[in-house]
């Protein structure tokens, strides 16, 4: 299996998705990974980081802020190289979502729904990051 050297920042409200979603993206070959709670640790986690992180994987729907306002903030500080929404919201807003995120030049990859899935969180980084061969 390839291992990526992506630095991943996970941000995940619920405590058994924020863990579930670890113990998959590690068994897709993602393991440089950091893991927060809420917006307000993530914000801290990027800000403290010598480099920014080249994935944020982030819960759209975080107790402290939206995620896709999460992705602003850490595109502008330059925290961040890219991201990508988590959500089980239905799939018309995800894509309003993904228009927004557009629309503020932001580098949304995109969206995956709730479990993540191999074959689609491959698809949408493979476009941005290959792994080593």
């Amino acid at each position: 299996m390839p291992r990526y050297s992506l630095r991943i920042l996970l941000v995940e409200d619920h405590p058994f998705q924020l863990l579930a979603t670890q113990c998959l993206l590690n068994s897709f070959g993602f393991d440089q990974l950091t893991a927060v709670e809420n917006a307000e640790q993530a914000i801290r986690t990027m800000s403290q980081s010598e480099h920014p992180f080249d994935l944020m994987l982030c819960d759209q729907c975080l107790p402290d802020l939206p995620g896709l306002e999460l992705v602003e903030i850490a595109s502008r500080r330059r925290f961040i190289t890219s991201a990508i929404l988590l959500s089980g919201l239905p799939t018309p807003e995800l894509m309003s979502l993904t228009k927004q995120a557009s629309q503020r030049s932001l580098p949304l990859l995109g969206y995956l729904s709730k479990p993540l899935n191999k074959d689609e969180l491959e698809k949408l980084i493979g476009l941005t990051f290959t792994p080593p061969t």
